[in-house]
């Protein structure tokens, strides 16, 4: 029998206004996908291990990687297909610049 958990709290209590906008929709959707299968304040630190997972390279006890990636899949697939379609920033070095007359 598969446990499930009170889910009638506000996630949007959990933003911080010093996050970027895309780190908080990430975490906000990994919570979202996941809430009522984990206490609340057990799945905002998982959704605030991924996001540092993902954006800032963070690593963690391998037992609790092995967690974010299974739990993560699906929400970080959506994102990675997302962030691949973005402009990627292209740097040129000043003398290639000027050769290129750029």
């Amino acid at each position: 029998m598969t446990q499930t958990f009170p889910t009638d709290w506000d996630i949007e209590k959990y933003r911080d206004d010093t996050d970027p906008e895309e780190h908080w929709l990430l975490r906000k959707e990994f919570m979202k996908v996941h809430k009522g299968k984990f206490p609340e304040d057990y799945l905002v630190a998982l959704a605030k291990t991924f996001t540092n997972i993902e954006f800032m390279g963070c690593s963690y006890p391998a037992p609790l990687m092995l967690r974010i990636a299974e739990l993560s899949k699906d929400v970080a697939k959506t994102y990675r297909e997302i962030k691949k379609t973005k402009l990627q920033r292209t740097f040129v070095s000043a003398s290639n610049a000027a050769e290129n007359k750029i």
